[in-house]
């Protein structure tokens, strides 16, 4: 599995194509990459969950808490709920 988003979103399509539920996180400034991605992909309208930017310099702290308010949304989708808009 890849960490950029780019690389996420296509692990996530193609972990779906092969039927194995799967969400792509990926941080606002590639949200528009991510759906172009999905849609080239022959999935458009992917849902994927947007996470504020950036990650890389957090403190843990708050890495967990950032993933503890994704984590609702990141367990709809894999239970194949909507995401919110």
């Amino acid at each position: 599995m890849r960490s950029c988003s780019s690389g996420s979103v296509l692990d996530a399509i193609n972990l779906e194509k092969q039927g194995i539920p799967a969400v792509a996180v990926v941080t606002e400034p590639f949200a528009q990459t991510a759906a172009v991605l999905a849609e080239l992909n022959g999935m458009p309208g992917y849902p994927f969950v947007v996470v504020p930017h950036p990650f890389g310099s957090l403190h843990e702290a708050a890495v967990r808490s950032r993933a503890d308010t994704a984590l609702a949304r990141i367990e709809r989708l894999l239970l194949g709920g909507a995401e919110d808009a």
